[in-house]
């Protein structure tokens, strides 16, 4: 069975650790798709404030730490024959996730999702769940993890 053509793909990504596993699975499929790679990551000013009030960094220098781990990812993408470019908006990252799906229109969104554990609700995470719920094309929700204890 011949595989549909699909023009880009969204990875949608806090460019973590924990997000290896949905940005492998988006770089292997846009490969194998022959389809471009948009890199997408939203920084949450709200979610860097620390108990105390003060700030974890500026959100400059954590836009700059995003851009300088992405350029790793784009190259990566580019040595294996992928279009890759990237976005970096601040913002809540579940509505900005949606809005770039809505403004860039691409064919499919790749979001992580990290498991939970034995007595939490088993599923998605937030944002990954609201993005399912909201955005305008196909989701794939790849797990960073399998919970403990299942």
């Amino acid at each position: 069975m011949a595989l549909e053509r699909t023009s880009t793909i969204l990875l949608a990504t806090d460019l973590s650790a924990s997000a290896g596993p949905a940005t492998e699975e988006a770089l292997r499929l846009a490969q194998r798709l022959g389809a471009g790679l948009l890199i997408m990551s939203a920084i949450d000013p709200g979610a860097m404030r620390l108990p105390n009030g003060r700030f974890r960094r500026r959100v400059d220098q954590e836009r700059e730490l995003r851009e300088t781990s992405a350029r790793v990812l784009v190259e990566r993408g580019r040595a294996a024959g992928v279009t890759v470019s990237l976005l970096v908006w601040d913002g809540d990252p579940r509505e900005s996730i949606v809005e770039v799906a809505r403004s860039e229109a691409p064919d499919m969104v790749v979001v992580g999702s990290r498991a939970r554990g034995v007595g939490t609700q088993i599923g998605t995470d937030s944002v990954s769940d609201y993005v399912i719920r909201h955005a305008p094309c196909p989701v794939l929700v790849v797990r960073s993890d399998v919970a403990k204890g299942l």
